[in-house]
């Protein structure tokens, strides 16, 4: 397994959707690098030679936050919308839907499982 920005990116896949293994890296993101190293994204990650990783590992480094300073960043905005208490973050310390989704009913990935409430015998 290459190891390129701290992540192991899998050998036996093409270049192109192997990149995406490293977080922060989508297909187009791949794509992009892929043209700037000039490398063909139909080659597989075991077929690459040890300068070609290397200037994967150069270009990745220079022009994307991936990894753990995107979570780090990422969470950061989050803290900082629960500190000024917008209305974004309210409904992020609350467990809820941020964007407007109906919390009725639904909404159950963000909620968690149902709650049931104790019913009085008659």
């Amino acid at each position: 397994m290459a190891r390129i920005a701290g992540a192991d990116i899998p050998d036996d896949k093409k270049v192109a959707v192997s990149l995406t293994y490293i977080y922060g890296i989508g297909p187009t993101s791949s794509k992009h690098i892929l043209q700037a190293t000039s490398i063909d994204p139909n080659t597989r990650v075991r077929d690459l030679t040890e300068s070609e990783v290397a200037q994967l590992r150069e270009t990745i480094e220079a022009q994307y936050m991936i990894e753990g300073d995107l979570r780090r960043e990422i969470a950061m905005n989050i803290k900082r919308l629960m500190d000024i208490g917008s209305y974004r973050g309210l409904r992020h310390r609350r467990g809820l839907p941020i964007h407007g989704q109906r919390s009725r009913t639904n909404a159950r990935t963000r909620k968690g499982p149902r709650r049931t409430i104790g019913r009085k015998t008659k």
